[in-house]
């Protein structure tokens, strides 16, 4: 029983597996800590060894993995040694190319275009056989990308295909549930490294313009990851957290 006398609510994921496929920092990290606390066994894998080393002891990892997920025999090497059965996999690796469109090479378009569905696409066909019916694959969009902006290059035209990509996919798996998570800008250490010196001036431009009067975080994105993970009647569907960012900018 809580102080008010209400029953306190049981964690929502006891017994499942979280797989954070970029969940060594920022969105994942913060996602493998609300799993935890929800009663989640975690996996996290990431790039940098140390870092990866670090997270796995701060939320008490069940398991970590150091690759690189563009590298799809790495990535089919992770899954096939992965103890089964898992949950839910969320994949925060990778980011947009930004660029003036004439400025790139046909290998660059190719790349930008295709890279986010490759990947997320290797990721749905090495997790899936692991995966429990009712699971989700959860991967992550941007709502920046949906306007036209020159210096915003080929972004547009790749944040375009995420969400038919992932709702036919959630087709094509079920019962296992495919969603997308479109952000706007998330104060993490990616969004630091990017801006470097222009970092505080951007929060402050935001807490201004913003509708919810504030910056968007990555425990806001954490907390809907899981509530998409623990909501079984969600797939095919794209979920937008950017705090209003796109009817503002």
């Amino acid at each position: 029983m809580t102080s008010t006398g209400e029953p306190a609510r049981a964690p929502e994921l006891v017994g499942q597996t979280v797989v954070l496929v970029g969940g060594s920092a920022g969105i994942g990290l913060e996602t493998a800590r609300r799993a935890r606390a929800e009663g989640a066994e975690v996996v996290l894998t990431g790039r940098h060894a140390e870092r990866l080393r670090d997270a796995a002891v701060e939320v008490g990892a069940h398991r970590t993995a150091a690759f690189d997920a563009d590298d799809p025999a790495a990535l089919e090497r992770f899954f096939q040694d992965l103890p089964g059965p898992i949950d839910h996999v969320l994949v925060t690796a990778g980011g947009p190319r930004y660029g003036p469109l004439l400025g790139m090479k046909r290998a660059e378009i190719l790349e930008a275009l295709g890279h986010h569905v490759a990947l997320d696409l290797e990721v749905a066909r090495n997790a899936a056989p692991k995966m429990r019916p009712g699971g989700t694959l959860l991967f992550m969009g941007g709502t920046g990308g949906r306007r036209v902006d020159h210096r915003l290059g080929i972004v547009a035209a790749a944040t375009a295909a995420l969400p038919p990509f992932v709702a036919t996919l959630a087709l094509e798996l079920a019962p296992i549930r495919v969603n997308l998570l479109a952000a706007g800008f998330v104060d993490t250490p990616l969004s630091a490294s990017l801006l470097g010196d222009r970092l505080d001036e951007r929060r402050a431009e935001l807490r201004v313009t913003l509708p919810i009067g504030r910056v968007v975080g990555p425990a806001d994105v954490a907390a809907l990851a899981v509530h998409i993970m623990t909501n079984t009647a969600l797939t095919g569907a794209t979920y937008d957290i950017d705090g209003g960012q796109q009817f503002v900018t």
